[in-house]
């Protein structure tokens, strides 16, 4: 039962996330979803808000017939599978509503991060901040361990930052990367922020080789790494426990 809630809220969770996705990354004031054809921007009527419901109404823009954008769908099914699963692995309350948050916001940085090449302080910062002042309440985690996370995933990625710039040059890797490592050992604590960094880098690594192998990309082709961060804060939260005792041991 509380998974199905769950899945309405992530549902309605992931239409702030597109329109904050979609508002962003322009430096524009919030707006609720819109066409995404810059020369309507007709905004839908509630009903039509979740781009599921439209597609299910077969039910494109009244004003000039554009269709509704893959990334909308994806992230509202993203969003409600993982909030439906949160439950299955978080019995505390305050846990599950704020690491239900924290998945939130890194699907809104991969969002953005792969549609910008951008990972935003107004994301990063208060999500740091929030993940200190949260880390004195939650169970199992104190805020000296997010602290510690904090600065470590800060410091670990500044020396990356500084390597990647000398050796491939501006634009390698982004001080945003340095800003969410920040935020990820805030939320994680130590020891998981280390081993989350070394997952984000594997999945880099081998997603970025296979790319280059089937040459849908090359070797000056930009990509985004923030969201392989993200996906690996993501995995840390839920298994974290599991994966530090057996790379610990």
């Amino acid at each position: 039962m509380l998974s199905i809630l769950f899945v309405m809220i992530g549902l309605w969770v992931s239409v702030l996330l597109n329109a904050l996705a979609d508002d962003w990354p322009r430096r524009e004031p919030l707006s609720w979803p819109h066409c995404p054809n810059p020369e309507c921007s007709h905004h839908y009527a509630f009903i039509h808000w979740l781009g599921i419901s439209r597609l299910m109404w077969d039910s494109p823009c009244p004003e000039c017939n554009t269709p509704t954008r893959k990334r909308v769908v994806l992230v509202e099914v993203a969003t409600a599978v993982i909030f439906a699963t949160m439950p299955l692995f978080f019995s505390d309350p305050a846990t599950l509503v704020l690491y239900s948050f924290y998945m939130a916001i890194f699907i809104l940085i991969i969002v953005i991060d792969l549609e910008n090449r951008l990972i935003l302080d107004i994301v990063t910062y208060p999500g740091t901040i929030l993940a200190l002042l949260a880390s004195v309440v939650l169970p199992n985690h104190n805020w000296l361990s997010a602290l510690l996370g904090a600065v470590i995933g800060f410091v670990i990625f500044l020396g990356i930052y500084w390597l990647a710039k000398v050796t491939f040059g501006q634009g390698a890797i982004g001080q945003g990367d340095v800003k969410l490592a920040m935020m990820m050992g805030a939320i994680l604590g130590v020891p998981s922020i280390l081993a989350a960094i070394i997952i984000g880098i594997a999945l880099g690594g081998v997603i970025s080789g296979f790319l280059l192998v089937t040459r849908l990309v090359n070797r000056n082709t930009y990509l985004p790494y923030g969201q392989y961060l993200a996906i690996a804060a993501m995995i840390m939260m839920v298994w974290g426990p599991t994966i530090n005792t057996w790379w610990l041991e």
